[in-house]
């Protein structure tokens, strides 16, 4: 069953995806919903090099991304505001580094997207050599606010929803 179906529940997800976009339950897009859902699995399950990630604490990850959520429209309004009434010369736009101590994959990815889809905040790399974020804030104030925020606001949850606890 697993080399037919490598990752079911991406298989479902793909099923339901297709016909939600489609809004249609013919015997056609049933066929191609299924298709589809079992094939793309298959065809890029060598392209996973890693397990799916199994989230060992979905409450926290729920409040992980509630928490993201509201610092993404806070964000929103505050780099408008910038945008729109403070002079250009006033912003404060630079590079800063945060230490990590995640190393889950998955986890770093989340992390990745959370602060990539938050307003006015960049992820750039993590430094070679080192376990560093190096990170871009379009109007940096408070360097060791960022630092505290990403390290326990967004770093704790996700060590533990992907690593199943705190770092040593």
């Amino acid at each position: 069953m697993k080399r037919l179906l490598p990752r079911p529940f991406t298989t479902g997800a793909l099923f339901l995806l297709w016909l939600l976009i489609n809004q249609s339950l013919s015997p056609g897009n049933l066929l191609l919903a299924l298709v589809l859902a079992v094939g793309i699995p298959l065809l890029t399950s060598p392209l996973q090099p890693l397990p799916d990630p199994r989230p060992v604490r979905p409450l926290v990850l729920f409040r992980l991304l509630s928490f993201a959520l509201v610092e993404i429209i806070r964000s929103c309004f505050n780099v408008s505001r910038i945008i729109l009434f403070v002079k250009p010369d006033k912003v404060k736009s630079q590079f800063m580094r945060i230490p990590l101590d995640l190393e889950n994959p998955y986890g770093l990815a989340m992390l990745s997207c959370l602060i990539n889809t938050t307003p006015g905040t960049v992820w750039v790399e993590i430094l070679p050599g080192s376990r560093e974020l190096a990170l871009h804030v379009f109007d940096l104030h408070d360097e060791q606010w960022w630092v505290d925020t990403i390290k326990t606001r967004y770093e704790k949850p996700l060590i533990d929803i992907f690593e199943g606890g705190s770092p040593a």
